[in-house]
């Protein structure tokens, strides 16, 4: 899968963001924009000219929150604008904070995948984003017919969890383990598996990363 990274930075702090990190060692390589902004938020304009080959999947801004709640309106909307003239290549958006697609949902168009980021369905302290039960419910109530899911890096999780992927019953969903020693409160990976699947009886899944969790080994 290709990236394109016109809004890049996040606010939300999670403590095992791979992205925050990688940032600092682009920064220090002297790249832009993360040697002036970092992990700021940060419109990229430049990027807009870009070209976007066709035939491609490409994940938007894998290295920021574009629909963060802080993210002004016109940097989303000067992306879109970009992407609508792309009718031959596909993307995928992923977010924590999904309620925003509501937003702009006249702007999607069919080769869009809306996608958000859930992984668990338990409250804990390891991230300032959106709660976990507001995400699926962004998620569920969403009419978009092209949705993803991506529980990864995957953490403990209820019963009931199989329920809520479930009711937003996604084109696609990526399940994996951190991949950077974080320590995360993870499932056993018998628990991992059997999650899969389930969820395979009804959709397509991806694995990645699949490992015994960390005090397994």
């Amino acid at each position: 899968m290709d990236t394109w990274n016109p809004i890049t930075g996040c606010l939300y702090n999670c403590v095992y963001c791979w992205a925050r990190n990688y940032a600092k060692k682009l920064a220090a390589m002297g790249i832009e924009p993360y040697k002036t902004y970092g992990f700021k938020p940060t419109l990229a304009e430049w990027r807009l000219k870009q070209k976007i080959p066709k035939g491609k999947f490409i994940f938007v801004s894998d290295m920021g929150e574009m629909w963060g709640s802080w993210v002004p309106k016109e940097w989303i909307t000067k992306v879109m604008n970009v992407l609508v003239t792309k009718p031959k290549t596909d993307f995928l958006f992923l977010t924590k904070n999904p309620g925003r697609y509501s937003e702009f949902l006249d702007m999607f168009t069919d080769n869009m995948l809306l996608g958000a980021t859930i992984e668990t369905n338990r409250t804990n302290k390891l991230s300032m984003a959106p709660s976990y039960e507001t995400r699926y419910n962004a998620m569920k109530n969403l009419n978009w017919k092209h949705k993803a899911i991506v529980i990864e890096p995957i953490l403990d999780f209820d019963p009931e969890f199989v329920d809520w992927i479930k009711d937003i019953n996604p084109e696609l969903l990526y399940v994996g383990y951190d991949n950077y020693n974080n320590k995360l409160p993870e499932p056993t990976l018998d628990k991992t598996r059997a999650l899969i699947d389930e969820l395979r009886r009804t959709m397509q899944v991806e694995a990645r990363n699949l490992r015994k969790a960390w005090f397994e080994t």
